[in-house]
């Protein structure tokens, strides 16, 4: 039996949704062991004064089983 843990990351890009999904991915493996996947709770957008995309937010749950 096994046992799983769920936490909450926010990660952001310049470039893509698909890249801050990416990084967060990336950074929760450098600190977490036994990543199993991740539910994108929230996608948000922040604007520069020119109104044009500047930042891509996703906020994470992701799921990482416990060792014994």
């Amino acid at each position: 039996m096994s046992i799983a843990r769920v936490t909450e990351i926010k990660s952001t890009s310049r470039k893509s949704f698909d890249d801050a999904v990416q990084a967060g991915i990336t950074r929760a493996n450098k600190t977490l062991k036994n990543v199993r996947g991740a539910w994108v709770k929230e996608m948000e957008v922040a604007c520069g004064d020119d109104g044009k995309i500047s930042e891509y937010r996703v906020l994470m749950k992701v799921t990482f089983v416990l060792e014994d």
